[in-house]
């Protein structure tokens, strides 16, 4: 098992790794839409916020050797699924040409008080 770290994405805001890899799959946490360099929420518009998310989780694909387009299920929390449409929108510029497994669930609060949290499987080439 291999712990993925690295400061091209937000540190852990708790006591978990960004992704771990074991046997070909990387498994990454959900990434909330902080800025990896001040630690801090992006924005207060969801559309920055989803977009920030999925900025973070790439670099943590790629920090783990792969990448969005290597990803198999994809779970995206939402305090309001309002913005689900704003969310399709930004999510298709990441996977414009594959689509992973995805569910989309709205929960009551995320951490720091994002308005989304994005978390990946994904396979290591």
């Amino acid at each position: 098992m291999e712990i993925i770290d690295t400061t091209s994405a937000p540190g852990a805001v708790g006591p978990y790794s960004q992704a771990i890899s074991q046997g070909g799959q990387l498994y990454a946490s959900g990434q909330i839409p902080l800025d990896p360099a001040t630690g801090q929420l992006v924005s207060e518009d969801f559309e920055a916020q989803a977009r920030q998310c999925l900025v973070n989780l790439a670099a943590v694909l790629k920090a783990g050797g792969s990448s969005l387009g290597q990803a198999l299920k994809v779970t995206v929390y939402v305090t309001d699924l309002r913005d689900f449409p704003k969310l399709n929108a930004i999510y298709a510029e990441f996977f414009s040409q594959h689509h992973p497994a995805r569910c989309c669930v709205q929960v009551s609060a995320l951490p720091l008080n994002a308005q989304v949290e994005i978390d990946a499987i994904a396979i290591v080439p």
